[in-house]
C-alpha cells in the first residue's frame, strides 16, 4: 500500500474544504479500496484535514509509491 494508492482512493473528497476523518473513510470505502487502506485510514485522528497532504504526517510510515520503476 502507498501513499498514491491512498491518494486515489479519497482525492475527490477534498474538493469542497476541510473533511474528517470518518467523511475520508467513507470515501475510501464507496471508491472499493482495499481493506489495508481502510485500515491505515483509521489511523488517523479525529479531527477535520483541510488538505490530502495533511494524512502523511499521520501515516509516516507509508510509500509515496511503489519502488518497482
Amino acid at each position: 500500500m502507498t501513499r498514491l494508492e491512498i491518494a486515489e482512493s479519497i482525492d475527490s473528497v477534498f474538493g469542497d474544504g476541510p473533511v474528517t476523518r470518518d467523511q475520508i473513510i467513507t470515501a475510501a470505502r464507496n471508491a472499493g479500496a482495499r481493506p489495508d487502506v481502510l485500515a491505515a485510514l483509521e489511523r488517523l485522528p479525529e479531527r477535520s484535514f483541510p488538505h490530502l497532504r495533511e494524512l502523511w504526517q499521520h501515516l509516516p510510515d507509508l510509500p509515496v509509491s511503489t519502488s518497482n520503476g
